[in-house]
Formats: C-alpha cells, sequence, structure tokens
C-alpha cells in the first residue's frame, strides 16, 4: 500500500483547516490537506454548480496555488488511525497511508438531529442540510419551506433557500423571544454580526416553537408546530430542522484525546493542543464558535504545529470571538419542549428502524444497542447517540473504525497493516 509522508497533517478544509494549512505551508513544510468533500470549503463555503467559491475562499485558492509543499487531498475519507502517526485514508476509491509528523484536527461540526412524528418522510431535512443541498445544486424555486430548530443557522439557511427562489413559509426557533432579544441586543459588541443579522432578517420569525409533526403521504405536506401549548399547522412542501451544531470528535476519539464533556468538545490548551502529543484542534470541533473564530484557531494551531509563537493579536482575536460563542450557546440553550420525547412509535434510528419507545426500554446506551441494533447502522450512532443523549442523558460513545463508509480494499489493506482487524 502506498504511504505518503508529511511534515503537518490536516483533516478538514473548512476555515479553520484552510488556515492552518496556508499558515504551515507558507513556512515552508510538507502539508497535507485532507477532506471528504468534493472541493474545499467545509460546510461554510460550500461549492456547487450553481454556486462560485466565496471571496475568502477564491483569495485562499490563489495564495496557495503556488504551494508545491502543499498537497490537498479532496475526496478523500479517513478511516482509521490504525499506528502512532499514521492515518489510514481512502483516495479515489484507492487505500492510502498518510504518515504525518504533526497532525492538526480541523474536522467541524456535524447538525443536531432530534426526531419528530413525521421526521423520515421525503422533503424533511435538517437546517444545515437543506442548505448544503441547494448549494449543490437541488432545486428549490417555488417550494413553500418550513426551517425550524434552534440557532443562527436557521436565519442562514432560509435565507439561502429564499435567494434561490423558495418561500419561507416561517423560521420556527425553540428559544424565547426574551433570550433571542437579548443576543440580538448583545450583537453590538459584534458589528459584523449585527450587520449580518439584520441581513438575513426573516419577517416570519416564531419564538418559543417546535415542530411536533410532519404531515403527508408520498413526501411531507404540512407541518404542525406548538407553541405555548397550541398548534398550528402549516402547508409545506419541505422543513428543514436542525438544533444546532454538536462538534465532530470520531477521530479525536479513535486517537486518545481528551474530551469535554459538558458540550463533548476536543480538550485544547491555549496553544490548541490537545491531551496527544503532536496532535492539535481548532474550529468547530473544540466548541462550536463560527467561521470567525474557527480561522484564528487554525492560525494559532498551525503556529504550534510549526514551534513557532502566535502573534498577540491571534490571541486576543481568539478571546474576543470564544466571547461570542458562549452568548450564543447561552441564548439558543435547548428548552424543555426541544428536549421533550416525541410519540413512542417516532423512529429514533433511522438506520436500523429502531424506535423511540425499543430503545427507552433499556438502562443504557450499550444495552440498546446490543438488543435494538441502535446505533449500528451506516451512521454510527452519529444521529440518534446524539438523540439518546438529550432523551435520556447517555453519555456519548465513540465510532468504531472504519469511521465511515469505505471499499473493502480500504479494510483489508487496513487489517494488512496493522495485522488486526479495524471492525
Amino acid at each position: 500500500m502506498n504511504v505518503e509522508h508529511v511534515d503537518i497533517a490536516v483533516v478538514g478544509a473548512g476555515p479553520a483547516g484552510l488556515k492552518a494549512a496556508q499558515i504551515a505551508a507558507r513556512a515552508g513544510a510538507r502539508v497535507a490537506l485532507i477532506d471528504d468533500n468534493p472541493r474545499p470549503g467545509g460546510q461554510i463555503w460550500r461549492q456547487g454548480p450553481t454556486l462560485a467559491p466565496s471571496a475568502q475562499l477564491h483569495q485562499w485558492l490563489d495564495e496557495t496555488r503556488a504551494h508545491a509543499n502543499l498537497i490537498v487531498m479532496n475526496g478523500t475519507k479517513v478511516a482509521a488511525a490504525p499506528e502512532h502517526n499514521r492515518l489510514l485514508l481512502e483516495r479515489d476509491g484507492a487505500p492510502l497511508t498518510l504518515a504525518y509528523s504533526k497532525l492538526i484536527l480541523a474536522t467541524g461540526a456535524r447538525e443536531r438531529l432530534l426526531p419528530f412524528d413525521g421526521w423520515t418522510l421525503p422533503g424533511v431535512t435538517g437546517a444545515g442540510g437543506l442548505q448544503a443541498l441547494v448549494k449543490g445544486g437541488m432545486p428549490v424555486r417555488g417550494e413553500r419551506i418550513v426551517v425550524a430548530g434552534s440557532g443562527p443557522l436557521l436565519l442562514a439557511a432560509a435565507d439561502t433557500a429564499r435567494r434561490h427562489g423558495a418561500h419561507v413559509v416561517a423560521v420556527v426557533e425553540q428559544a424565547s423571544l426574551a433570550r433571542v432579544g437579548r443576543f440580538v441586543a448583545s450583537l453590538s459588541l459584534t458589528t459584523g454580526k449585527l450587520a449580518q443579522a439584520v441581513r438575513l432578517g426573516i419577517a416570519c420569525y416564531r419564538t418559543g416553537s417546535v415542530v411536533v409533526r410532519a404531515h403527508g403521504n408520498a413526501r411531507v405536506e404540512a407541518v404542525t408546530i406548538r407553541a405555548r401549548g397550541r398548534e398550528a399547522t402549516l402547508e409545506a412542501d419541505r422543513v428543514a430542522c436542525g438544533y444546532g451544531l454538536v462538534p465532530n470528535v470520531t477521530l479525536a476519539l479513535a486517537l486518545g484525546c481528551s474530551i469535554d464533556e459538558r458540550d463533548g468538545a476536543i480538550h485544547v490548551d491555549d496553544s490548541q493542543r490537545t491531551s496527544q502529543e503532536h496532535v492539535f484542534a481548532a474550529g468547530e470541533c473544540t466548541g462550536i464558535g463560527g467561521m470567525e473564530l474557527a480561522s484564528v484557531e487554525g492560525a494559532i494551531a498551525a503556529h504550534a504545529a510549526l514551534g513557532t509563537a502566535a502573534d498577540a493579536r491571534l490571541v486576543r482575536e481568539r478571546d474576543r470571538w470564544r466571547a461570542f460563542a458562549w452568548r450564543v450557546a447561552h441564548a439558543f440553550e435547548l428548552g424543555p419542549d426541544a428536549r421533550a420525547l416525541p410519540s413512542p412509535d417516532t423512529v429514533l434510528c433511522r438506520c436500523e428502524d429502531v424506535s423511540i419507545a425499543d430503545v427507552a426500554a433499556h438502562a443504557n446506551w450499550r444495552d440498546a444497542k446490543l438488543q435494538t441494533r441502535c446505533g449500528m447502522g451506516p451512521c454510527q450512532g452519529r444521529i440518534c447517540g446524539e438523540a439518546a443523549a438529550i432523551y435520556f442523558g447517555w453519555p456519548r460513545t465513540a465510532a468504531r473504525p472504519p469511521f465511515t463508509p469505505v471499499r473493502i480494499d480500504t479494510l483489508i489493506a487496513a487489517r494488512e497493516s496493522t495485522e488486526t482487524p479495524v471492525s
């Protein structure tokens, strides 16, 4: 099997990974930037057939094009971490071992999806999922869309859909009007975010409300929302519902990095070092904070990996955006209505078709998996495991390698490289 050797490997090509790779490559290090998307940019700067690169991404592409020491591995999956300072990758359908001296995790976050009656109907997605699909070229012109859940991502998703011709029927936010109002008032501390909020403003914004049911036969046709004990049904062609973001820490857990029990994020020190030697982390995987915080953390992580001190200005910027992240987390903390269990027959695990009632009958996540196969499908519990943590208070568990579906050739290569099965 081919082995590629680099000084610094960066996993994730969002704002944090792009900044880290840029600084490390500029310093002369041999850098590999690994991402499973077909183009760099992550979720925030996702490109598509009808969507040109953003100004920030275009600038990054221009500035890094001349660096022959930067290897950009798009469409590449991290399958396992079989040995010390090595990653097993699948690139262009073939296995590849990447040997590195330093590793920067910029694995971002995924959307938190909480089940509700009818959430398995075609036309129901996450809020971020809708945004990604639209950016990827999915047509929504003329469709009636309800965006629901919690957090600033709802407005961004609604704005993306609206700019592509959709009719946004409502944006349904679980946080109370008082919390949202205080958060908006606090945006005066970050004037750029205040301008962004004004630009994304949606007239049909409903606070203190949650989706409780999606209706339809072949696909979603309407959605019922509940606010202060009263229900209302809205006609809709699509429902996009997501309750914030969750740090992506699968690879970090496999490497033995310490995880913060409060928010499930990778624990790092002031230099973005993890608990594992030669492993650093930056961006949403260290705590949800937005692209500005991710970018500055990526810069600090790159300097630490290079063995150079970060500029004091970077540290001040990080502190500023961390304060903003705290305000977001406090304002949009899930309330009791969002945490309420849906009906017992609602599907919790979509991969294995396991209901809330089937899972609730067990005392812990391990027993539920053994008895119902909940969490043992292709997503390896990333969706239902997070929902179980919210509903039942069960600790989040690590996924086993392979971390993502890969070809059998890659699994065979992993076994041969370690002489033990990876799964």
